[in-house]
């Protein structure tokens, strides 16, 4: 069975905290649980994961290289500002999906560059947790081609 990362950058742990706010009302327990479930449908093993903290995600990348056919990440502030993240993604053999709860070039100017899709087979944004389910669906048909 096809093993997936499924990694998440700084304050993916606070969604659905803010009902109001940019990622919607879902949990971010609840976005794990769901996409659990959909990559068992689709024949994946999913490792998701989250961090605050760079370095930590950096270790995770590096770890798929020997444990992971694929990796799905959503960097998220990381995502603007990480080079680690990118030189360590440029070292991953498989598929790589890069995934945003909310549409990167509609905010802020900053969010508009990636370090991550220069590493990136696919960007996937704007659609929240939808676009996690998207990602993986992805993934399982690139592991297949």
């Amino acid at each position: 069975m096809p093993r997936v990362f499924f990694l998440n950058g700084p304050n993916a742990n606070l969604y659905g905290l803010d009902k109001s706010g940019t990622y919607g009302s879902e949990s971010f327990a609840s976005i794990q649980a769901r996409c659990e479930g959909h990559a068992t449908q689709l024949g994946l093993s999913l490792d998701f994961r989250q961090s605050n903290h760079e370095g930590v995600l950096v270790d995770w990348i590096q770890e798929a290289r020997l444990d992971a056919d694929a990796i799905i990440i959503n960097a998220a502030g990381l995502t603007y500002s990480s080079i680690p993240i990118l030189d360590a993604l440029l070292a991953f053999d498989g598929p790589i999906i890069e995934a945003h709860m909310s549409n990167i070039w509609k905010r802020e100017s900053f969010r508009h560059h990636s370090y991550v899709s220069k590493a990136a087979t696919g960007v996937i944004a704007g659609l929240g947790a939808m676009g996690y389910r998207l990602a993986l669906t992805a993934v399982a048909e690139l592991l297949e081609a």
